[in-house]
């Protein structure tokens, strides 16, 4: 069959304009965009080359087969990406959207560049699923090449609908997600599915919206307000990375920190005092350059990536402010996650440390507290990139372990004069070796000049300048000079041996 010039522009056009206009009036009711309009938004002007434009052109009602996929540039940088059209059967996927889906991961994997996945999918159609289920080429594939391509080429999210059933794996297994609140969702059954084979009665959006996803479960990363936000985040996190694994972070005009930041002020004198690690963050890094990833979640942990001296670099530090900045199953899931994302795409590590250890306690332990931190401290010994540990307070217990301490072949292990480190604080110490001596003693002036002695000789005991004199530590800097300090050590740092172990991958304690 051929077709003339002018039956041709028809049809392209008609592919173009996606569904029927009443689904684009029900979205454009909910502040969706259309898929098109997303890709524009987010690619730079003219660069966009799609694939697959016919596919399914002879069917009735399927436009592109509901996904729009192809090669394009953001900020002058190739990518590949995918858009699922959901005025398009409500973006469900055929045997050909499937295929289109596999082969823009396929080429973004072999040509090295970040893939982009803008995801609004009810899932499957179940009328064929006999097409795009079960085979070589079927939904399976997906996520096969996915997997291939992670730690590879940076894969990023971002999430506009529904994103169902076996579809919801596509952001789960992305890098960072970004799910617009109130219209965005991630479920393995729908609520009706949910009710007929548990009895439970929920909705999609207590069962799997954005902020379930972005503050309980920890899938989601960037809760955003609407579809632009959400495209920003995806142009913001690529800034930050390489194009793949071979290559090194992309470089920006150094610049200084916030001319204000007093980091000395910052960090009470009292270990019992909270502090936010996220303002000490931003007045180390160069200015307005701290992307903070997964703020909604485990908040005890704060992780996300930064600038020093325009070089990217990633931070992992504990937040006081929430849960004494106690490591949690949760935050301990979160570290994991960062610190494999920085060292598959050259992105130093800076830990800073402000830690009392991993929670104890019978709720913990039955939630595999000592699994999931065994997971952290596998990823951070993995870490072959340059690795920075600062003691900015305290470092006890496992949770020097945990952040990346002497013992874990950081490049460097700095401390701040504020800092300690121990097997635990001074009160707790003092209370595990004293507690039957502390409790016979009736005289309560007596008893308390007894305890304060005791601490005063634990303090003494693991007392900063005798943990330099010994090597435990590398150096202890003035906070005014952290900054610079840093800047050149990770500068030094930059050209070492990553070679980690004769293996060919360990078996995580996941």
């Amino acid at each position: 069959m051929t077709v003339d010039g002018g039956a041709l522009e028809q049809l392209g056009k008609r592919v173009r304009a996606g569904g029927a206009e009443k689904y684009h009036a029900a979205n454009a009711a909910k502040g969706k965009l259309f898929a098109r309009e997303r890709v524009a938004l987010l690619v730079d002007e003219g660069s966009f080359v799609e694939d697959g434009l016919y596919a399914n052109a002879l069917a009735d009602g399927l436009p592109a087969d509901g996904v729009v996929t192809g090669t394009a540039t953001i900020d002058g940088r190739q990518v590949c990406l995918m858009a699922n059209d959901s005025t398009v059967k409500a973006g469900s996927w055929g045997a050909r959207t499937v295929e289109k889906i596999i082969r823009v991961i396929e080429r973004a994997y072999d040509t090295g560049v970040p893939m982009v996945y803008l995801v609004d999918s009810a899932g499957a159609r179940i009328t064929d699923q006999v097409e795009l289920f079960p085979g070589r080429r079927g939904a399976g594939k997906i996520f096969w090449n996915q997997v291939r391509a992670s730690g590879s080429i940076p894969q990023v999210c971002a999430l506009f609908g529904p994103s169902a059933a076996g579809g919801a794996y596509i952001p789960a297994f992305c890098d960072v997600v970004a799910m617009v609140d109130g219209n965005a969702s991630m479920y393995l059954g729908s609520d009706r599915m949910v009710e007929m084979v548990t009895g439970e009665k929920t909705t999609l959006e207590a069962m799997g919206g954005a902020k379930v996803h972005c503050a309980e479960s920890g899938v989601g990363h960037f809760l955003c307000k609407t579809e632009a936000e959400a495209l920003d985040v995806v142009k913001r996190y690529l800034s930050y990375l390489p194009a793949n694994w071979t290559q090194q972070p992309p470089t920006a005009e150094a610049v200084e920190a916030p001319v204000k930041a007093d980091l000395a002020a910052l960090v009470p004198a009292s270990e019992r005092q909270a502090f936010d690690m996220r303002r000490y963050v931003k007045g180390l890094l160069d200015e307005d350059s701290f992307f903070e990833i997964q703020a909604l979640w485990a908040k005890e942990l704060t992780i996300g990536f930064g600038r020093l001296n325009g070089e990217v670099v990633g931070v992992v530090g504990n937040n006081s402010m929430f849960k004494g900045g106690v490591l949690f199953v949760d935050s301990a899931d979160k570290a994991t996650r960062f610190v494999q994302l920085c060292d598959a795409f050259n992105v130093p590590l800076l830990f800073l440390s402000d830690v009392p250890g991993f929670m104890v306690g019978s709720a913990v332990e039955k939630q595999g507290i000592i699994r999931h931190g065994a997971k952290m401290i596998t990823a951070i010994s993995e870490a072959t990139v340059p690795k920075i540990c600062v003691v900015v307070r305290k470092a006890y217990g496992a949770g020097l372990y945990a952040m990346a301490g002497p013992g874990f072949e950081p490049d460097a292990t700095i401390a701040l004069p504020t800092a300690k480190i121990a097997v635990m604080g001074a009160e707790a110490a003092v209370n595990a070796v004293y507690a039957n001596k502390i409790a016979a003693i009736e005289d309560e002036a007596e008893r308390a000049a007894f305890v304060a002695a005791k601490r005063a000789e634990y303090e003494q005991d693991i007392d900063i300048v005798r943990l330099a004199s010994e090597l435990v530590i590398d150096t202890i800097v003035e906070p005014h000079e952290l900054r610079a300090e840093l800047i050149r050590r990770f500068t030094a740092a930059r050209s070492k041996d990553r070679h980690f172990s004769r293996r060919r991958h360990g078996v995580t304690p996941v």
